[in-house]
């Protein structure tokens, strides 16, 4: 059954049902829903007056528990979000520099930019936007949105019956568009092998093992644990492995010139992060061996280290970055 035949037998919820898992972040043709849906508006078979505000209330909805989300888990949401990309603690940051570079009216124009529209609700969050902020902003972002699309197909209408030839095109639009979001996971998730590869001469060890040679020193090979995680992790609160030292991954040359001067040629170097399968220490890992400095990876991070039961200490003050707030 073709997209239009779908919307045209199921109506409104046809089209809020696939706005809602849409600003859910799952990659389903939202565009070309809102699009057919307001052709049939012109055709008679729906009415704008029912179909704008469901639309909207559908997407507010769906972004609405992306934001509580955001706002109850923090970073977690966010790094499931980023999970699929190459370094998940670079995306996050990234998003989140320009989530808050520009400001909370960006979610105003959230949805027509790719990549943002998923991570700007639990940015928000994240952030501490107030709830009645968010909504208000977000509200008039999808209401925009719904204009733009649903007009579009409303008023031109009959050239879209003639491009599409007998709307029975328009199912293999859609499905042609999920392939080739499915084709982008798999290259995606390919590439990603393929980096791990690369990443094979890394070490890795668990975090019984760490504790192991930390509770049984050996004085001709001293150990030092690098914390390697992106400064936006360090929020009140937060925790690292007892007597880790700092290593910024942003300023990776300048911290290894700093390591080499105060450090012995003999010391067994540990590194550890918080994101998704050790991404960014395995790459600061490799790029000090690249330099000629053998590291190995405490597997699982500062989270494998907690399961072991293993010593930790509240970060210095003077490291902490806390987030921006937006109240």
């Amino acid at each position: 059954m073709s997209l239009a035949a779908w919307i045209a037998g199921h109506g409104y919820l046809a089209v809020a049902l696939v706005l809602l898992v849409s600003s859910l972040g799952l990659p389903l043709p939202a565009g070309l829903a809102m699009v057919m849906a307001g052709a049939a508006a012109h055709g008679g078979s729906l009415h704008l007056y029912w179909l704008i505000p469901l639309t909207v209330a559908a997407e507010n909805a769906g972004a609405s528990l992306l934001y509580f989300g955001g706002r109850a888990s923090g970073w977690w949401l966010l790094s499931k979000l980023c999970r699929v990309t190459m370094d998940p603690e670079n995306c996050i940051f990234r998003s989140a520099d320009f989530f808050y570079s520009r400001g909370p009216r960006i979610l105003l124009v959230a949805r027509f930019i790719p990549g943002l529209n998923s991570m700007a609700p639990p940015l928000a969050g994240s952030l501490h936007m107030r709830a009645w902020k968010f909504w208000r902003l977000d509200l008039l972002g999808a209401l925009l949105h719904v204009l733009a699309w649903t007009m579009a197909g409303f008023f031109f209408s009959r050239y879209i019956h003639e491009l599409t030839g007998a709307l029975a095109v328009v199912s293999h639009v859609a499905l042609s568009i999920v392939l080739l979001v499915l084709t982008g996971y798999v290259v995606l998730w390919s590439f990603v092998k393929v980096r791990d590869q690369r990443y094979k001469s890394v070490q890795r060890v668990s975090a019984a093992e760490v504790r192991e040679r930390l509770e049984n020193p050996d004085p001709s090979r001293p150990i030092v644990i690098a914390d390697v995680r992106s400064h936006g992790y360090y929020d009140p609160g937060m925790l690292r492995i007892k007597n880790s030292i700092r290593v910024e991954p942003n300023r990776l040359g300048f911290e290894l010139d700093a390591l080499r001067e105060t450090l012995a040629p003999e010391c067994d170097i540990y590194v550890y992060c918080s994101c998704v399968r050790d991404a960014t220490s395995i790459r600061i890992a490799h790029a000090m061996q690249q330099r000629g400095q053998p590291v190995r990876v405490i597997e699982g991070g500062l989270r494998g280290w907690l399961r072991s039961g293993s010593p930790t200490e509240p970060v210095p003050a003077h490291e902490l970055r806390n987030l921006p707030r937006f109240d």
